[in-house]
Protein backbone atom coordinates (compact mmCIF):
# COMPACT_ATOMS: atom_id res chain seq x y z
CA UNK A 1 0.00 0.00 0.00
CA UNK A 2 2.04 3.00 1.22
CA UNK A 3 5.78 2.64 1.70
CA UNK A 4 7.05 6.19 2.28
CA UNK A 5 4.99 8.71 4.25
CA UNK A 6 5.74 12.42 4.40
CA UNK A 7 5.07 14.14 7.74
CA UNK A 8 5.11 17.96 7.52
CA UNK A 9 5.46 19.52 10.99
CA UNK A 10 5.23 23.12 12.13
CA UNK A 11 5.90 22.55 15.83
CA UNK A 12 2.27 22.77 16.90
CA UNK A 13 0.67 20.06 19.01
CA UNK A 14 -1.69 19.47 16.10
CA UNK A 15 1.13 18.74 13.66
CA UNK A 16 2.85 16.44 16.15
CA UNK A 17 -0.40 14.52 16.70
CA UNK A 18 -0.65 14.13 12.92
CA UNK A 19 2.96 12.90 12.92
CA UNK A 20 2.04 10.37 15.62
CA UNK A 21 -0.83 9.14 13.42
CA UNK A 22 1.50 8.92 10.41
CA UNK A 23 4.09 7.00 12.41
CA UNK A 24 1.44 4.58 13.70
CA UNK A 25 0.23 4.03 10.14
CA UNK A 26 3.80 3.53 8.91
CA UNK A 27 4.40 0.97 11.64
CA UNK A 28 1.30 -0.99 10.63
CA UNK A 29 2.25 -0.89 6.96
CA UNK A 30 5.98 -1.48 7.40
CA UNK A 31 6.60 1.91 5.78
CA UNK A 32 9.19 4.58 6.49
CA UNK A 33 8.58 8.26 7.17
CA UNK A 34 10.17 11.51 6.14
CA UNK A 35 9.56 14.51 8.42
CA UNK A 36 9.82 17.99 6.95
CA UNK A 37 9.71 21.45 8.49
CA UNK A 38 9.53 24.53 6.30
CA UNK A 39 11.14 27.77 7.44
CA UNK A 40 9.39 30.79 5.97
CA UNK A 41 11.92 33.58 5.31
CA UNK A 42 11.44 36.88 7.09
CA UNK A 43 9.65 39.15 4.63
CA UNK A 44 11.59 42.19 3.49
CA UNK A 45 9.79 45.37 4.53
CA UNK A 46 12.22 48.24 3.90
CA UNK A 47 10.34 50.92 5.81
CA UNK A 48 10.18 48.75 8.95
CA UNK A 49 13.87 47.84 9.04
CA UNK A 50 14.59 50.28 11.85
CA UNK A 51 11.65 49.02 13.90
CA UNK A 52 12.39 45.33 13.52
CA UNK A 53 15.20 44.50 15.93
CA UNK A 54 15.80 41.00 14.63
CA UNK A 55 18.11 40.74 11.67
CA UNK A 56 17.52 38.30 8.84
CA UNK A 57 20.43 36.17 10.03
CA UNK A 58 19.19 36.05 13.63
CA UNK A 59 15.71 35.16 12.44
CA UNK A 60 17.03 32.43 10.14
CA UNK A 61 19.19 30.95 12.90
CA UNK A 62 16.32 30.97 15.37
CA UNK A 63 13.86 29.49 12.87
CA UNK A 64 16.31 26.75 11.87
CA UNK A 65 16.98 25.86 15.53
CA UNK A 66 13.24 25.60 16.17
CA UNK A 67 12.80 23.50 13.03
CA UNK A 68 15.56 21.15 14.13
CA UNK A 69 13.76 20.70 17.48
CA UNK A 70 10.47 19.92 15.72
CA UNK A 71 12.14 17.35 13.49
CA UNK A 72 13.94 15.80 16.47
CA UNK A 73 10.55 15.42 18.18
CA UNK A 74 9.30 13.38 15.21
CA UNK A 75 12.45 11.23 15.18
CA UNK A 76 12.04 10.64 18.94
CA UNK A 77 8.54 9.32 18.23
CA UNK A 78 9.52 7.19 15.22
CA UNK A 79 12.56 5.46 16.75
CA UNK A 80 10.74 3.65 19.60
CA UNK A 81 8.02 2.62 17.13
CA UNK A 82 10.67 0.96 14.96
CA UNK A 83 9.88 3.23 12.01
CA UNK A 84 12.75 4.48 9.84
CA UNK A 85 12.72 8.28 9.81
CA UNK A 86 14.54 10.79 7.67
CA UNK A 87 14.22 14.53 8.22
CA UNK A 88 14.71 17.66 6.16
CA UNK A 89 14.58 21.35 6.89
CA UNK A 90 13.47 23.45 3.94
CA UNK A 91 13.27 27.21 3.38
CA UNK A 92 10.48 28.55 1.21
CA UNK A 93 8.06 31.49 1.44
CA UNK A 94 5.31 29.06 0.38
CA UNK A 95 5.33 26.07 2.73
CA UNK A 96 2.92 24.01 0.63
CA UNK A 97 5.27 24.23 -2.35
CA UNK A 98 8.19 23.01 -0.25
CA UNK A 99 6.07 20.14 1.13
CA UNK A 100 5.09 19.06 -2.38
CA UNK A 101 8.68 19.34 -3.63
CA UNK A 102 9.97 17.14 -0.79
CA UNK A 103 7.22 14.59 -1.50
CA UNK A 104 8.32 14.44 -5.15
CA UNK A 105 12.05 14.49 -4.45
CA UNK A 106 11.90 11.78 -1.78
CA UNK A 107 9.38 9.57 -3.58
CA UNK A 108 6.73 9.78 -0.86
CA UNK A 109 3.46 8.07 -1.71
CA UNK A 110 1.33 9.58 1.11
CA UNK A 111 1.33 12.88 2.99
CA UNK A 112 -0.06 12.91 6.54
CA UNK A 113 -0.49 16.38 7.98
CA UNK A 114 -2.51 18.32 10.49
CA UNK A 115 -5.01 21.04 9.82
CA UNK A 116 -5.82 23.87 12.17
CA UNK A 117 -9.43 23.69 11.03
CA UNK A 118 -9.78 27.42 10.47
CA UNK A 119 -13.09 28.51 9.06
CA UNK A 120 -14.54 31.69 7.63
CA UNK A 121 -12.49 34.88 7.87
CA UNK A 122 -9.58 33.20 9.68
CA UNK A 123 -9.20 30.76 6.80
CA UNK A 124 -9.42 33.56 4.26
CA UNK A 125 -6.83 35.70 6.05
CA UNK A 126 -4.49 33.02 7.35
CA UNK A 127 -4.89 30.47 4.58
CA UNK A 128 -4.68 26.74 4.85
CA UNK A 129 -1.46 25.00 3.94
CA UNK A 130 -3.26 21.65 4.19
CA UNK A 131 -5.85 22.77 1.66
CA UNK A 132 -3.16 24.02 -0.70
CA UNK A 133 -1.30 20.71 -0.41
CA UNK A 134 -4.52 18.77 -1.08
CA UNK A 135 -5.30 20.84 -4.16
CA UNK A 136 -1.85 20.56 -5.71
CA UNK A 137 -0.62 17.14 -4.58
CA UNK A 138 -0.02 14.26 -6.96
CA UNK A 139 -0.14 11.79 -4.03
CA UNK A 140 -2.91 11.15 -1.49
CA UNK A 141 -3.09 13.48 1.51
CA UNK A 142 -4.43 12.31 4.87
CA UNK A 143 -5.47 15.29 7.02
CA UNK A 144 -5.49 14.60 10.75
CA UNK A 145 -7.43 16.80 13.19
Amino acid sequence: MYTHILLPVDGSDLSLRAADAGIALARQLGARVHAVHVVVPLPAVPFLNEIIATSDAEYADSAEEAGARYLAAVRERADPAGVACQCSLETNPRPHRAILEVARREGCDLIVMGSHGWRGLDRLLLGSEAQRVILESDVPVLVHR
